[in-house]
């Protein structure tokens, strides 16, 4: 089928709302909240529209209030992940052949239900499950939710409209987009609702079909999504969800014959062991499987002698600080110059030690709980290493408590080794390192910060002075995918800043625009020939 040269108007980025005091949204989500606080609910696995419930089972609790069950949810076994791909497989006749544009209706409706009436549970859902404040769950689960829906329309729209420049008299060229041939996996991480919703929709919007494996400590929102996809009119096996074990899905999947494609986020490790198993088993496979991944950060922020101090300050607490630490975007390590070195700590430090920690439900707190257990294990280990060390010391923060919920304080550790264990390690947790440098090496500094760590997500650099800037932007030009100039490394926004680092930091194919989409056709080229040539000889070949 060629693809339909239809128009679908620019999208524009969902308005954010503030759940100020007085407000309906505040009343209307906390009604939600308590709402799904009184139920505890059980989750299926869910091939082809059908609920399966497969009696193996485990909980989801609220990360902050770690004895309060939320769900049960059913682990997926061999049967499970087989038929789903099986069922992904159907699906993809008719989805792959139904119209462009009525592929674009469903995500297009998504995003209207998910602004109202679902934007107030799947943000209940994350919060709860996910241990969000209000605010962080409205600018993930619903607002970049939405816009992901309807960027990926319009970009869908845009990349059928690319055609060849020129048919010559007598001829048609055309480019036909088609899905890829199989199913596309869909791996996604814990800490943003919108990118689990995003990476399985994403190949879907393009005619693909998907297999999708959350993280069980997001399978609470996750399930939700299901039901907003199913109300929206995606049709059943399209997306195929599957909760269960990471180890135990990805061995049958990566080694079917029909994968054509992963889409994931997640830690670098568990990525290049897709990338060894994938090529491993090549010469297995139908065609060449697509591999888009974005995985860690050492993210930095790095600040010049000129640097507006305040702006600096507030920058590194959000950067660091909101949800936890727990984005791959998160500013985790910080360069900053002896001579504004005083000022700034005095300043930062006032202002961490004014934030507030505790349940999402209190909407006046900044932070929440980490994710987990594990998580808060691994955290505090880093921590206490770096209380232990002579190069290091706690400048704020430092201590961990989990009798309640996994709440960890945002810490930062002042070190004098620019290749201390917390500058170069992903530590995904509210932990900030820093770094003193002599104002005069900015440049040997640049080139240090460059050459710390394997990953390049996000960096910012502040500074007031133009030179440096530039200095900046040269020098750290393959650090990190996304660069900000006097602004914190966090907060992409869909069709402003596409997403995506290199590096260790994946494969920089940007969430958000329609490089990422390119990723999930397979473009075939339709010359047509209206009066074709009825003999094999060419002019010159004739007896002069």
């Amino acid at each position: 089928m060629i693809n339909a040269l239809y128009k679908i108007p620019h999208a524009v980025n969902e308005r954010v709302l503030t759940y100020a005091p007085g407000t309906a949204e505040r009343a209307s989500l906390k009604e939600v909240l308590k709402e799904l606080l009184s139920r505890k609910i059980e989750i299926p696995v869910i091939i082809g529209g059908k609920e399966i419930y497969t009696g193996k089972t485990a909980e989801v609790r609220c990360p902050h209030d770690h004895k309060h069950v939320l769900a049960t949810y059913h682990l997926a076994g061999e049967k499970e992940i087989r038929l789903a791909i099986e069922t992904a497989l159907e699906a993809r006749k008719k989805w792959a052949d139904m119209p462009a544009e009525s592929r674009a209706a469903v995500f297009k409706r998504m995003a209207a239900l998910l602004s109202k009436p679902y934007g107030d549970l799947i943000n209940a859902a994350t919060m709860l499950g996910q241990s969000k404040t209000v605010f962080q769950a409205e600018i993930d689960s619903a607002c970049e939710l939405i816009d992901f829906f309807n960027f990926n329309t319009f970009y869908m729209s845009e990349i059928y409209k690319n055609q060849p420049d020129y048919s010559p008299e007598g001829t048609w060229n055309q480019l036909e987009y088609r899905p890829l041939e199989g199913f596309v996996f869909a791996l996604t991480p814990f800490n943003f609702t919108s990118i689990a919703g995003n990476l399985p929709t994403a190949p879907a919007i393009m005619g693909n079909t998907v297999v999708w494996k959350p993280s069980r400590t997001q399978i609470y929102s996750a399930y939700y999504l299901m039901q907003l996809f199913k109300e929206a009119g995606l049709p059943d096996g399209v997306i195929n969800l599957l909760p269960g074990s990471g180890k135990q899905i990805g061995d049958i999947v990566l080694n079917h014959p029909d994968l054509a494609g992963v889409h994931f986020t997640g830690s670098t490790s568990v990525f290049q062991h897709i990338w060894k198993t994938v090529g491993n088993n090549i010469a297995n496979y139908k065609t060449y499987p697509r591999l888009v991944g974005e995985t860690g950060g050492k993210d930095f922020v790095f600040a010049h002698e000129s640097a507006d101090v305040d702006a600096l300050v507030t920058a590194l607490v959000r950067g660091a600080f909101e949800y936890q630490g727990q984005k791959c975007s998160a500013a985790s390590r910080a360069y900053i110059p002896s001579n504004i070195w005083e000022e700034f700590r005095e300043k930062f430090v006032a202002m961490v030690k004014s934030i507030k920690m505790g349940s999402p439900l209190d909407f006046s707190n900044f932070m929440c709980a980490v994710i987990d257990e594990a998580a808060f294990d691994k955290i505090r280990e880093y921590i206490e290493y770096a209380g232990k060390s002579p190069d290091a010391e706690i400048l704020t923060g430092g201590r961990c408590n989990k009798s309640k919920g996994y709440f960890i304080e945002p810490t930062t550790i002042l070190t004098r080794d620019p290749h201390f264990k917390t500058m170069e390690e992903e530590i995904f947790g509210p932990v900030l390192t820093i770094y003193v440098y002599d104002p005069e090496s900015y440049t040997e500094t640049l080139e240090l910060c460059d050459k710390t760590s394997p990953y390049a997500l996000t960096g910012a650099v502040f500074a007031r002075d133009r030179e440096a800037i530039l200095r900046a932007k040269d020098i750290l030009v393959n650090a990190a995918g996304n660069f900000y100039i006097n602004d914190k490394p966090t907060g992409a926004v869909v069709g402003q800043q596409p997403f995506g680092g290199a590096r260790a930091s994946g494969t920089n194919d940007k969430a958000g625009s329609s490089i990422n989409l390119m990723r999930w056709v397979s473009v075939r080229t339709i010359k047509e020939t209206f009066n074709p040539p009825k003999d094999y000889k060419y002019p010159h070949m004739e007896e002069a």
